[in-house]
């Protein structure tokens, strides 16, 4: 099975591409869509216990917990060693069912894949890519986002240059949802090409 992790840069268009690969057939392992899983179960008491008044009716409240912890390091770093744990775990379960099932491809969404290290959990890497003018006007027509926000996020991010640099294939998403509908397709066939299958 060909574990295939899939990343980028904040307003690139991964969720978009993580659609198209799922639409396409191929498992897909959401952490954005995990962590709002945990914050309604699983990490909801470990959170409230860090970051005590975080949590109403027992979830996490990210309106309470981001100002907590945006712009600390110190919290940001405590919080990641509550929830990266907690997603690898779901991840690790994931691939496991997927293997077992016979997949010959999955996908890892990995938000933060080369600034976490996780280069060695998978065997190729998908970079989902635009022009920067596009990320920009995308992010900042968030709700609540602020060119200051953008500008903090940005800077704990690996530079989206360097990560197509390390990438294996790259989407880009500037093009319209056909063309980085047509990568997808071009990179699932070349590695199911590639397995025999």
């Amino acid at each position: 099975m060909i574990v295939l992790g899939l990343t980028g840069s904040i307003g690139m268009g991964k969720s978009t591409t993580a659609r198209m690969f799922a639409e396409a057939g191929v498992p897909v392992h959401d952490s954005d869509e995990t962590v709002h899983r945990l914050y309604a179960g699983k990490a909801t008491p470990l959170v409230e216990a860090a970051f005590p008044g975080t949590t109403t009716g027992g979830s996490v409240d990210r309106a309470k917990l981001g100002p907590r912890v945006l712009g600390d390091a110190a919290a940001l770093k405590k919080l990641e060693a509550i929830v990266h744990p907690l997603v690898r775990a779901d991840a690790d379960a994931f691939l496991a069912r997927h293997r077992n099932a016979g997949e010959s491809i999955v996908v890892l969404d990995i938000p933060l894949l080369f600034e976490t290290g996780g280069r060695g959990r998978v065997d190729k890497v998908v970079v989902v890519t635009a022009p920067a003018e596009v990320q920009r006007e995308r992010v900042l027509a968030r709700p609540g986002m602020t060119e200051e926000k953008l500008a903090s996020i940005l800077a704990r991010q690996v530079p989206d240059a360097e990560k197509r640099r390390l990438a294996d294939f790259v989407v880009d998403t500037g093009q319209g949802l056909d063309a980085a509908r047509a990568q997808v397709a071009a990179i699932i066939a070349e590695l199911k090409g590639g397995s025999g299958r």
